[in-house]
């Protein structure tokens, strides 16, 4: 139990208080790359991603080329903010005239780096824009939630893909779990901040372990994504603690015995007929394509999903990494295109 409590914090420690984890990812940028990590990361990466990785080794080091997305809360919509935003050059992630999501959701993106002005928490009042890696709403994309249907977002702090969820279709239930009690306290607060009093009854919160949600709640749901624990590499690359970068990178090999164990839960919660997302922030093999490889050969009741559509589309803005599957992306980050890394693939259950 102790590995699943030190990898669901994406960034590593786990923080003394709620502030300090919404703060950190604005200062990762005045922190020092950490030698270990960046090592471990180059001869990995070469090896698996050959020349590609020179070019995603310049986004993941330079912070400041790394850009942000603003989803905008259409429970809270507001036109200033979105003039604000077209002024300073910002453009929509899926243009109306070009996609076929165009109806799911406002998400404007700039080609230069930089983050648009974060909102605080403000107890009573909705924020009126999200910031994320918009290579995070592929995931969700990916889903292709209808109305009316049960989804399950089974590793959802901070609550950027349940939020993207509710923007995407209204779902019949949406249950978002998460078992590490400081993030479950941040999921509640994301949501808290986007979704109005009166549509929260569509939404279920939960702590528990994901890994045993398959035996309590078997054959429940229609949609599933599963946001596994992953050796984050943004976060990762950036460890300001030595000790605990040595550590995570000794680990990092168990951890797809976690993703595994998420996944075959979230296979027993979902119905027949339904379909499964698997997502990491991380480029590495052994917590990808190779742990579905393992899912696809070990359970006979799941089949890969054809994501050749959401690709084509998302070829448009987002550099895609050769070479994978029909039921994978792997996006990996280039300068002026900074989005991921992000891993996702589709399964559906027979």
């Amino acid at each position: 139990m102790a590995l699943i409590l030190r990898v669901k914090s994406r960034s590593g420690l786990a923080q003394s208080s709620l502030t300090q984890l919404e703060t950190k990812s604005e200062t990762v940028h005045q922190k020092q790359i950490c030698q270990i990590v960046l090592d471990h990361f180059e001869k990995q990466y070469s090896k698996e991603l050959g020349e590609a990785w020179n070019s995603v080794r310049k986004v993941l080091t330079a912070p400041q080329c790394w850009q942000y997305g603003v989803l905008l809360n259409k429970f809270s919509f507001s036109s200033k903010v979105e003039n604000d935003l077209r002024l300073k050059g910002y453009h929509l992630l899926f243009p109306e005239t070009s996609s076929c999501f165009h109806q799911s959701f406002k998400c404007y993106i700039s080609s230069t780096p930089g983050r648009f002005p974060a909102q605080r928490y403000r107890a009573g009042k909705l924020k009126e824009y999200y910031l994320l890696n918009v290579a995070s709403l592929l995931a969700v994309l990916a889903l292709e939630i209808k109305n009316g249907e049960k989804v399950l977002d089974l590793c959802a702090a901070p609550g950027g893909k349940s939020i993207a969820t509710l923007h995407c279709a209204w779902p019949g239930l949406l249950h978002s779990n998460e078992y590490d009690h400081l993030r479950a306290q941040w999921l509640r607060k994301t949501l808290e901040s986007f979704i109005p009093e009166s549509l929260m009854h569509i939404v279920t919160l939960s702590q528990l372990d994901g890994r045993e949600m398959g035996d309590m709640k078997p054959e429940t749901f229609d949609k599933v994504l599963v946001d596994a624990p992953c050796s984050n590499d943004r976060s990762w690359l950036f460890s300001s603690d030595i000790q605990q970068a040595t550590l995570q990178l000794a680990q990092r090999k168990a951890l797809s015995a976690v993703q595994l164990q998420l996944l075959r839960s979230a296979i027993k919660a979902l119905r027949p007929g339904g379909s499964l997302v698997y997502s990491t922030c991380t480029l590495s093999k052994g917590e990808n394509s190779d742990v579905i490889t393992e899912i696809l050969n070990s359970c006979s009741d799941v089949l890969p999903e054809d994501m050749g559509a959401l690709a084509n589309v998302a070829s448009q803005e987002f550099v895609l990494a050769s070479g994978v599957q029909q039921h994978e992306l792997l996006v990996l980050p280039e300068k002026g295109r900074a989005w991921g890394p992000m891993y996702i693939s589709k399964l559906k259950k027979i």
